[in-house]
């Protein structure tokens, strides 16, 4: 038997049974992710990101992703203190800090979580009332990652954020709080507009009240000033009256006492140094006639002519 046509069957099999064993020994893990080694089954090392080499029949790898995933709890019914049924869902951030502890400690973690997730919501929500439910968001969803953070610590997953999606009553309790809050809005616009109403008739009397003021100071200053301006005028008509007109008026006083003692046909003698003199403007004829007698007086007297 002519056994020379094997050598070349056997050897082409020996070079793709190692390039087989080559290509199984080769693993390559990506940057976000770890490595585990298992051995014939049993944790043998772990390794990092890029190419790894492990022995083709012996070993295997198991990749966990390192970076930050989120689970969907799905929407449960749930009763609170007041026996409202409302439903509620959240969803569950969390990322693996210890990859060992992620594979060998839990078996599914997304289950456990949920099912963890759903078991405290029921709990925290059962403790309070749907308005307190409401108005609590914030404050449920750090308690129920506080109790997931501590659950989940021993299986090396960290829960860095919950959050409550949705809380939803049910329609006939919807449609109530509805008119509560149209007729709170409605009540708090009526107050508003009348508190509006009330500031604008205050403005409006207060300006009023201003106008009226300084009117009313106006009009009295205006009469001050009035009333200066008159006394004014009044003190300088007197002034001049005083300076002007005092000789005068004594002169036509007499003049009306002459009058009214003349109109009776009276003779008087009047004294050529008396005032009523200068009144009358006799003062000229009364030196004449004074001169005309001294002339008199000195002119030699004449004796009469006889007639013959």
């Amino acid at each position: 038997m002519d056994y020379a046509f094997l050598v070349p069957v056997l050897l082409i099999a020996v070079v793709l049974f190692t390039l087989l064993l080559l290509v199984r020994s080769a693993r390559i893990v990506n940057q976000y992710e770890k490595g585990i080694v298992m051995r014939m089954g049993k944790y043998h090392n772990l390794v990092s990101s890029g190419l790894t080499i492990i022995m083709p029949l012996t070993d295997s790898i198991i990749r966990v992703d390192m970076r930050e995933q989120v689970i969907s709890v799905p929407p449960q019914k749930l009763i609170t203190k007041d026996n409202v049924t409302v439903e509620v869902d959240a969803v569950v951030y969390y990322k693996v800090v210890d990859p060992l502890k992620s594979q060998f400690e839990v078996q599914d973690f997304g289950y456990a979580c949920t099912t963890l997730a759903q078991t405290n919501l029921r709990n925290l929500i059962g403790d309070r009332t749907l308005d307190e439910t409401l108005v609590a968001r914030d404050m449920i969803n750090t308690n129920l990652r506080h109790v997931l953070d501590e659950a989940t610590n021993g299986w090396g997953v960290k829960v860095t954020r919950v959050e409550v999606q949705k809380i939803d009553p049910p329609r006939d309790i919807t449609e109530a709080m509805s008119r509560q809050m149209k007729a709170e809005r409605d009540k708090r616009a009526a107050v508003l507009e009348a508190e509006g109403f009330k500031q604008s008739q205050i403005l409006q009397a207060e300006g009023v009240k201003q106008s009226e003021i300084l009117k009313a100071e106006g009009d009295a200053q205006a009469r001050v000033t009035r009333a200066n301006a008159e006394a004014e005028a009044i003190r300088l008509v007197s002034t001049a009256a005083e300076t002007f007109f005092k000789d005068r008026a004594q002169v036509m006083r007499r003049l009306e006492v002459l009058n009214n003692t003349l109109a009776q046909n009276t003779k008087y003698i009047v004294p050529s140094n008396s005032g009523l003199v200068n009144v009358l403007g006799l003062d000229g004829a009364i030196g004449a006639a004074a001169g005309a007698a001294a002339s008199g007086a000195m002119a030699p007297l004449k004796p009469p002519s006889a007639k013959g």
